[in-house]
């Protein structure tokens, strides 16, 4: 991982420039997958104030870390930390989200149906007697709706099946079987 430092950086002694180092490194591990990332860390001094922010892009998110402190070895591991709960959340949100396969190849696909067997009428039958409780005329009428142009249910006074139909000019149609 490559670090760009603007601002003035204090004389470190040994010890902390290996922490930050050490801290950089791993961060360097979370980051660097395919290349070689780039950090820029802007140090500054306000009054007795230290402050530190680190700007890493990763995988077109910019992840910046912003912290304050007494010195600046604090304030940059500091924000080194939050840059890493950042990554972290962001890996596994990736990890997370629900992947599509692809479409299926051109030669997978099936041929189209000839005309012939497209024109052959299917019959498809539904019983929906168990699941459904009969209805009059006028819960009939309010089932069809605006929505609707038919509506088939079993009449609660006959017992049969019926059929409502909705015609072009608004009135309606019934069919008792």
């Amino acid at each position: 991982m490559k670090v760009h430092y603007t601002g003035k950086l204090e004389k470190l002694d040994e010890a902390s420039i290996r922490k930050i180092e050490a801290r950089f490194a791993k961060l360097g591990k979370l980051l660097d997958r395919r290349s070689e990332k780039e950090a820029h860390v802007i140090l500054t001094k306000e009054r007795r104030e230290r402050r530190a922010e680190i700007t890493v892009n990763y995988y077109d998110h910019p992840l910046v870390g912003t912290s304050a402190a007494a010195d600046s070895v604090t304030a940059l591991l500091a924000a080194c930390e939050k840059i890493e709960k950042q990554v972290l959340k962001l890996q596994t949100k990736r990890r997370d989200t629900k992947r599509r396969a692809g479409e299926p190849a051109a030669a997978e696909a099936p041929a189209a149906p000839e005309k012939a067997a497209a024109a052959e009428p299917r019959v498809y039958r539904v019983n929906h007697a168990g699941s459904r409780k009969p209805m009059t005329v006028e819960e009939a009428m309010i089932e069809l709706g605006g929505k609707k142009n038919y509506v088939v249910y079993r009449d609660a006074e006959t017992g049969g099946v019926s059929v409502l139909l909705r015609r072009e000019d608004g009135h309606f149609d019934l069919v008792e079987a």
